[in-house]
Formats: structure tokens, sequence, C-alpha cells
């Protein structure tokens, strides 16, 4: 019964008019859209470049819709379990912390660029290794395709507890979700030109997470201070556009510093 009641939200024929129709919802999921494709670029670079395995360009589309698929059930099952676990402030702490993390890694990567370099290059061949000795019983196709999932999965854990940090509404966070996941397929290549031209997204990105994780953590008691949608959509949408507006001055001094 208990488990009935995690996903009886994605079946409230209600709860999905209100959501729909809410100008304040829609704003959540324009931010989670957001977030999710600044986010998973690095996704979208990993499973293209796994695709590229494969022999013909038929297979490559079909693994791609198969993982897709596959990341719309796995956002399904954690998101109905997440919302459950989110009202436990230690998770809430656990998340919050977490979420730190990723931004304190993050940075410390940017300021250590060898060690990082070193870390993939001992990784790599510790893969190249493995896959020599180990003895497939799977097709090349069925074998790209459960590499995807495996991405997506791991992917898709820091995006889904930033989600459920920024909206309590199951629904939200689903729809916001998968048409983050759509986007972040479809225009992938066009996310990483436009981080090419302005590289401070990345970073953006992450100090959108720092916000995200201090939002979650003054929710916890004594605090216990929630942070209206519309106010955090308007911070996130905020950031962007002084990041945007940082980099073209940025661009403007340096351009006139040179001779």
């Amino acid at each position: 019964m208990q488990l009935i009641k995690l996903y009886q939200p994605f079946f409230d024929a209600n709860n999905w008019v209100h959501v729909l129709t809410s100008g304040q919802d829609w704003m959540m999921i324009l931010t989670l859209i957001l977030m999710e494709c600044l986010l998973s670029v690095d996704n979208a670079v990993v499973l293209a470049a796994q695709t590229q395995v494969l022999p013909t360009k038929d297979e490559q589309r079909k693994s791609l819709v198969y993982g897709l698929w596959g990341a719309y059930l796995f956002r399904f099952i954690v998101i109905g379990i997440g919302t459950y676990l989110i009202n436990f402030w230690e998770i809430k702490l656990l998340g919050g912390l977490y979420l730190l993390y990723l931004v304190y890694k993050y940075f410390y990567d940017v300021r250590h660029p060898q060690e990082v370099a070193q870390k993939e290059k001992a990784k790599n061949t510790h893969k190249k290794r493995h896959s020599k000795i180990k003895k497939h019983h799977l097709s090349l196709f069925w074998r790209t395709v459960i590499s995807i999932e495996s991405m997506d999965i791991v992917f898709s854990i820091d995006s889904v507890l930033a989600a459920l940090a920024m909206s309590n509404n199951p629904v939200v966070v689903l729809v916001g979700g998968m048409i983050g996941i759509l986007c972040m397929r479809g225009v992938a290549e066009v996310i990483i030109k436009l981080m090419e031209i302005i590289p401070e997204l990345q970073t953006m990105a992450y100090v959108l997470i720092s916000i995200i994780a201090a939002k979650l953590l003054i929710s916890l008691p004594p605090l216990n201070f929630k942070v209206p949608d519309a106010v955090f959509a308007g911070i996130v949408f905020g950031t962007v556009i002084i990041t945007i507006i940082f980099h073209y001055i940025r661009q403007n001094v340096h351009g006139k510093k040179m001779p």
C-alpha cells in the first residue's frame, strides 16, 4: 500500500491538470529543463561517443531511442521513491551535503587539471585491460544499450536529487526531467557550442547547485524556511542572465586591453 501511495500523484488527473495549467509550475518546469540541459551536457557527449562503436547509423539511432525510454522509466521509479525519502530531514541533510560535494569536486578539478588527467588516464587503462580479458555473451548492440542505460542512471541521480530539492511535486519534477532529457539528447551539440562561446555557463551550473544545496539545507529544522518556487526560478534565470552579461563585459574589457 505504501508503494502505491508513492506513485499516486502520477496517476492523479487533478494534479496533472493543476501542473499543466499553472504558470508557477511551468516556471519551475522550465527551470528544471534548464538545469537538466546544463548539468547533462557531459552525459550527452558520453552517450554520443558510446554509440560510435556501432557500425551503422540505424543501430546508433536505435540504441539512443532504447536508452531514452530506459531513462524515462528510471526517472519515474526514482522520483516516486525520492519524493518520499526527501521528506526526512536526514535525507535532506545528506542530499544537501552531497550537492555541496559535487560543487567542491568541480572547482577542485578545475584547479587541478593535471591530477584529473592522470586519474582519467589510469581509469581508461584499467578499463582497456579488463575489456581484453572479459568475454562478451551479448551482441555489440545490446552491450551498447546497457552501457547507455548505466551512464543514464549514474548521471541522472544528481539531476533527480537537485530537482527534488527544487520542487516537492513529483509531476513537476517528472515533466521537467523528461522534457529536459529529450532536449538534452536533441540539442546537445547546440548546448556544447553555447558553452564553448560562454564557458562561464558550466561554472554557473555548479554555482546553482550550491544555491540548490543551500535551499535544501535551510528547509531543515530549526529554520524550516521554504523558498517560494517563483522566487527560486527567478534566482536561477537571473543567474543565467548575469552570467551572460558578465561574459560579454569581460570580453569587451579584454578586447579594449589588446593593442
